[in-house]
């Protein structure tokens, strides 16, 4: 009778402190619950800090933007993402970002299972992308989810509303061998608004572009916090420059946003695909 009292307040134990038997409990997933955050969150650093930081955690960093006053973007990848992103359609994966903020004391940054299961659709790998999750909690500590979700079992078919665009639903820019389209942006205005250049395969180009700067005022109207939705991105892959439909990533990347609040930048979808198009013409 003892062993058996002994046993049950051991199971008892286990079950009050979220402990098993066969160990701690397992590490977080990015997965807990319905929905997941689209970016993770935490107190501030500099730029130069957190690039050092990111390095740290086995990451390439190619590229540093300010989209506003006292905000800096650092993009930044690694061989996995690279080679997820490889995969045709999907060149946009190969990146996350960093926001630092300044003005208002934190940073944030884009969560690799919320994005790469937006953009990585059907052939998401749970395992390489929950990786990246980890690198990026175990040396930046005490990040929170932002409030910014959406279900994750609906992020690969997103659209915000009914008429508006799939992830499928590209913004065509321009057509030509991938030599002439890489060309074309690489020396209109002189290269100035080429934030970087990734190359992912033989038949696929990444690039970050900068926007005009009356188009990439939107953020400051709908939200600095998530101030990483630029530099914008261009995919170069066999023969066509093609960029994530802009109604499409507006909204992924601003999850919060209301139709209202949406309607009050109803001018920059089309602005942002004006801006992209001009070095391919």
């Amino acid at each position: 009778m003892k062993k058996l009292l002994a046993s049950l307040v051991t199971v008892s134990i286990f079950v009050l402190t979220g402990c098993s038997a066969s160990g701690p409990e397992a590490p977080k997933t990015g997965l807990e619950g319905k929905e997941i955050s689209a970016y993770l969150q935490g107190s501030f650093i500099d730029a130069k800090e957190a690039q050092s930081k990111l390095e740290n955690a086995g990451f390439e960093v190619i590229a540093t933007y300010k989209p506003v006053k006292k905000g800096t973007t650092i993009v930044f990848t690694n061989e996995a993402l690279k080679t997820q992103a490889a995969k045709p359609g999907r060149a946009h994966a190969a990146v996350l970002r960093m926001f630092v903020d300044k003005k208002e004391q934190t940073i944030s940054i884009t969560n690799p299972v919320y994005f790469g299961k937006a953009f990585m659709q059907v052939q998401y790998n749970h395992a390489v992308f929950n990786a990246q999750l980890e690198a990026i909690n175990k040396e930046f500590a005490g990040l929170k989810g932002s409030k910014d979700k959406l279900k994750f079992d609906n992020l690969s078919g997103f659209h915000f509303m009914m008429g508006m665009p799939y992830y499928k639903d590209v913004d065509e820019l321009g057509l030509g061998t991938n030599e002439e389209l890489l060309a074309k942006a690489k020396t209109y205005k002189k290269g100035k608004l080429l934030i970087f250049e990734l190359k992912l395969s033989d038949r696929s180009t990444l690039l970050g572009y900068d926007l005009g700067k009356r188009t990439k005022k939107f953020v400051k109207k709908i939200g600095r916090a998530n101030a990483t939705v630029l530099p914008y991105c261009i995919s170069i892959e066999n023969g066509k420059a093609s960029s994530l439909e802009a109604k499409y990533y507006l909204a992924l990347s601003y999850p919060l946003l209301t139709m209202g609040e949406f309607m009050t930048i109803g001018s920059v979808p089309g602005a942002i695909v004006k801006d992209l198009r001009k070095p391919f013409k």
